[in-house]
């Protein structure tokens, strides 16, 4: 590793991991369709053809972040729902709380965020994260995530997604250093790593089976030794 100001994180499945919530999101579905009206589906229907779509969606967006509301309304339309955006923000807000309850930090995120700071590293979570921004920060307020770091950088915010250039220079002026003095640690191959390598940044991938060639830890609790 080159000399190190700087370790900018991802957020999902790097330094939080869950597994799909279904019990729960349709519990909270059928307490929120009645707020549609007459004309809703019912939870499993909203599940189906809105929710579970939706989450397919995700990886397909591009480099160009979109409008989360516009997409959410888009979805319900195509489940027959016609509602206005202020409405469908207070059913997005329900679905977000169940998510909030269900993610958690991966073994040793929070210590070794702690680690990093205590050697006067500046670090940052830098998220392709379409959702609302503050429903984002809630959860990571929650989990703790917010104290434990410089500086939050969201997709939403920025509008741009990662692998694209600009989400990853937004991080890097957050905390006030240049790519070559930091390090991006992720989990995907061409958004964690190679993007990052573009702009100058040393990349470094969380996983058990990295490609061929490619740097990796298998947990954040090596990240220290590493470095």
């Amino acid at each position: 590793m080159r000399v190190l100001r700087a370790v900018l994180f991802d957020y999902g499945h790097t330094l939080v991991e869950f597994e799909y919530p279904e019990a729960e999101l349709l519990a909270a579905m059928r307490e929120a369709l009645p707020l549609l009206g007459p004309g809703a589906p019912d939870a499993e229907t909203a599940l189906r053809e809105v929710l579970l779509p939706l989450e397919a969606e995700l990886d397909a967006f591009g480099e160009d972040e979109v409008d989360y509301l516009d997409v959410y309304q888009r979805a319900w339309r195509r489940a027959g729902v016609t509602a206005g955006r202020d409405l469908l923000y207070r059913i997005l807000d329900r679905e977000q709380q169940v998510w909030d309850r269900h993610v958690r930090p991966t073994p040793g995120a929070l210590a070794t965020l702690r680690a990093l700071r205590e050697r006067g590293l500046r670090t940052a979570i830098v998220s392709n994260a379409p959702f609302p921004p503050e429903m984002m920060r809630r959860q990571m307020r929650g989990l703790g995530f917010l104290d434990a770091v410089d500086a939050v950088v969201l997709s939403a915010e920025v509008g741009r997604r990662k692998p694209a250039p600009e989400l990853y220079r937004a991080g890097l002026a957050a905390l006030g250093v240049p790519s070559e003095e930091a390090l991006y640690v992720g989990d995907r191959v061409a958004e964690d790593y190679e993007g990052a390598r573009r702009v100058g940044m040393q990349a470094l991938l969380v996983s058990a089976s990295p490609p061929p060639g490619i740097p990796a830890i298998r947990s954040l609790a090596e990240l220290p030794g590493r470095l």
